[in-house]
């Protein structure tokens, strides 16, 4: 059994929350770089341009691409030959995002009581997924998930014979409806099966993956491109300017489900992509 002190996960998620914040993935300044090239109008070219000047910025100055820092969302794969020695694991990462939104000077965004209102000071508690997974490895995966995006997105329990064609229509209109609020050029994550809660993780997971990337299943992928080409038609633009480019990426991930059910979740992300892993 490999062994790992807490405090060596405060540290990490620490750092990573800076990091997210400041410097955006090379997968995404690359796709950002490709829409600005496809981009056919002038408007959206320049609202492209002007996205990539801003994560330039972040990354010289070290500072937050955006002024949302988000809600801390951490995923993490513990391997089942690790033991965690120290406070809880939970404890250790919250604490990490406590000093992470800190130190980085990043927007304190999350109140204690959803009707209340009382902000807890700390971007604290984070929403924490865990998986036990094979080998001696712990895997941290943040995201700084911005609350305009998050709001645009939505689930449904669609049936069984609405099928394939219900799924695009579905995707579709939460995109159309959700129009320039979650500034766009967006990152459409779709999960589809599993259960009522399951699909709505799986649409976050979706997002995760390299911007661009399809899934490893050939029917999955085609219905990822077909969805994004239906979702760039709707002319919505970089920022709701109007334009070709209205989605970077569309991910889908897939799980099986009841025979009674087809569930279906978006989770909508903004152009201010912002995950970072850490394997220790």
């Amino acid at each position: 059994m490999r062994q790992i002190n807490t405090e060596e996960i405060t540290d990490t998620v620490e750092k990573i929350c800076i990091d997210a914040n400041y410097n955006l993935g090379e997968d995404l300044i690359a796709s950002l770089q490709n829409a600005l090239n496809k981009e056919e109008s002038s408007l959206g070219k320049e609202v492209i341009a002007q996205i990539l000047e801003n994560a330039e910025i972040g990354k010289n100055e070290q500072v937050p691409v955006c002024q949302d820092t988000g809600f801390a969302v951490v995923f993490v794969e513990i391997g089942q030959e690790v033991t965690i020695e120290g406070q809880s694991l939970q404890g250790a990462i919250n604490e990490g995002v406590r000093r992470g939104y800190k130190n980085g000077y990043l927007r304190m965004s999350i109140v204690k009581d959803p009707l209340d209102r009382i902000n807890t000071g700390d971007n604290t508690p984070a929403v924490i997924h865990t998986d036990i997974v094979p080998g001696d490895k712990l895997k941290i995966t943040f995201i700084a998930k911005g609350g305009g995006c998050e709001n645009m997105s939505r689930n449904a329990m669609l049936t069984p014979a609405q099928g394939r064609d219900g799924v695009i229509d579905f995707v579709v209109k939460t995109v159309k409806t959700a129009g320039a609020n979650p500034c766009p050029p967006i990152i459409v994550g779709v999960g589809l099966g599993g259960t009522f809660e399951y699909v709505t993780l799986l649409s976050k997971k979706a997002i995760l993956r390299p911007v661009g990337s399809h899934n490893k299943d050939s029917n999955t992928a085609h219905l990822e491109d077909e969805l994004l080409e239906k979702i760039n038609k709707l002319g919505i633009g970089p920022q709701g300017f109007g334009g070709r480019i209205t989605a970077l990426a569309v991910h889908v991930e897939t799980y099986p489900c009841h025979i009674a059910s087809l569930p279906v979740a978006v989770n909508i992300e903004c152009h201010s992509h912002r995950p970072k892993t850490v394997v220790i």
